[in-house]
């Protein structure tokens, strides 16, 4: 593992253990050269995944932009990082598991809106927002009474 600080492209593995829910395995590193230390996550990756966006461009599933996308959603509300991951590693396996290498935007972004229903309600409106595009007040007053009736 090359050191992200220096370059130097031998690394020793200090530490390792695996994350809570056992879907990796968390690598404390140090590098000889600088001194530094830093820690890798190692995953199981079933199969290469590629985002089909709606204009049909393709670009590889990235769980770094799903999780900025999550917490962006969850800014300033009480949820743990813990289990921000969680969600990510269960959207992740559920991807892999369908079969298909090339996932429609569409799909990631249900996935994400019922975690986050049933998460936080706040952030999936904030979800929602993007999402789906909200254009105006209205639209936010249509999602929200929706909401409000299915609560009912």
């Amino acid at each position: 593992m090359r050191c992200p600080f220096c370059g130097h492209s031998d690394t020793q593995v200090k530490d390792s253990r695996p994350t809570e829910d056992n879907a990796a395995i968390r690598r404390r590193r140090f590098c000889p050269d600088c001194g530094s230390r830093f820690t890798t996550f190692e995953r199981v990756q079933l199969r290469e995944l590629t985002v089909v966006k709606k204009d049909g461009g393709k670009a590889p599933f990235d769980r770094e932009k799903l999780t900025r996308s999550l917490n962006i959603a969850l800014r300033k509300r009480q949820v743990d990082d813990d289990r921000v991951e969680r969600i990510v590693n269960s959207i992740q396996r559920r991807l892999e598991t369908l079969g298909e290498s090339e996932i429609p935007t569409k799909v990631v972004g249900e996935m994400v809106m019922d975690h986050l229903a049933d998460l936080d309600k706040v952030a999936y409106v904030r979800f929602a927002s993007v999402y789906r595009n909200f254009r105006e007040a209205k639209d936010f007053e249509d999602f929200v009474g929706k909401l409000g009736d299915e609560n009912d």
